[in-house]
């Protein structure tokens, strides 16, 4: 086993695990450099490039763990809704779900005949790292957060459309959302056959919604996922964003450990996760302040999280604008200082 691996079944670890969100990617002169002529739909598409990002930070830092380099929003291509990036923008959804036709009209393929290329990246990555012991993470959107970019066309602030779609049209929302399970479900379920050594589930926007809405419209969905992933024998982590005051509602739509971002401290969400392990939670623009205050807030985090069952990570992913070298005394510090 690894470190990664025990800290997520809440066994002892000799120091503790540490990975970043979005570790593969634009803060990385190497990724740069792969990244300036081509599309970035093209490199997620492409196993051998995909893997290649996958496997840059894992040779410049010593990580705990591999995240494959992969999106949330391709799921939602097979199903038959247009996607693009737009530099300066982010995702555009070509064709949003405005109606419960467009919800009746989605498509839900197997993950085998149209999202292998993540699972293929996966058994690349898996056939360098493997020897090493060094996990391979895999991971897909929860069906809330699917839902929105599907509704939405892309990144909002108020989610409004979302909201309102989900209050006006219940039945047309629930069968979105079993549809989103679907597809997610069999994506996660590829992953693990290719050699995934844990899952992750991101409910980026769950924190648009209030507590009542979150256990009513999101959350019986994601537990649908999250056993759905549990089936492959893999530890699932369940991450969400702007939900430090229902931390327990998210916790009991499951996980075997819950991701935790910047907003409550790890005290906190120890108590209202019911124990369970803890991945998380440093701020990811710390990582641009001097070192005094990065190290006095990852000392903080460190000294809030549990004994046993915790991932240093960040709360949320990398910036473009953080400096390599920051990463790398970060990293080798949390595991300096936790060595046990």
């Amino acid at each position: 086993m690894s470190r990664f691996l025990d800290a997520l079944a809440g066994k002892p670890v000799d120091a503790t695990p540490v990975w970043f969100m979005r570790q593969a990617g634009r803060y990385l002169p190497e990724y740069r450099e792969v990244r300036k002529d081509r599309d970035f739909l093209t490199m997620v598409k492409t196993p051998e490039i995909a893997a290649e990002i996958t496997l840059q930070p894992i040779r410049r830092f010593d990580l705990d763990a591999a995240v494959i380099y992969s999106d949330l929003l391709p799921p939602l291509q097979t199903m038959g809704l247009g996607l693009h990036f737009e530099k300066g923008v982010g995702p555009v959804i070509e064709n949003p779900i405005n109606t419960t036709k467009d919800v009746d009209l989605l498509a839900t393929p197997p993950a085998s005949e149209t999202l292998m290329y993540t699972p293929e990246a996966i058994k690349l990555v898996k056939a360098e790292l493997e020897p090493k012991g060094i996990p391979v993470l895999g991971f897909a959107g929860a069906p809330f957060t699917l839902a929105a970019y599907a509704i939405e066309g892309g990144g909002s602030k108020k989610y409004e459309k979302t909201r309102v779609f989900m209050y006006r049209e219940p039945a047309a929302w629930r069968r979105l959302m079993e549809k989103l399970v679907t597809v997610a479900g069999s994506f996660l379920t590829e992953q693990a056959k290719a050699g995934a050594d844990a899952l992750q589930v991101f409910d980026s926007w769950a924190g648009a919604l209030s507590r009542y809405d979150y256990e009513r419209y999101a959350a019986p969905y994601t537990k649908q996922l999250i056993e759905i992933a549990q089936k492959t024998g893999k530890p699932v982590v369940h991450f969400t964003t702007g939900t430090a005051g229902h931390l327990d509602a998210v916790a009991a739509a499951g996980g075997d450990a819950i991701g935790v971002d910047s907003g409550p401290t790890l005290t906190e969400a120890s108590e209202r996760v019911g124990g369970k392990p803890l991945q998380g939670n440093l701020d990811p623009y710390l990582l641009q302040a001097p070192w005094r205050e990065l190290k006095a807030q990852a000392d903080r985090v460190l000294a809030e999280a549990p004994a046993t069952g915790h991932v240093f990570n960040t709360g949320h992913g990398l910036v473009p604008a953080t400096p390599p070298d920051a990463v790398a005394r970060l990293t080798d510090y949390v595991h300096e200082v936790t060595a046990r």
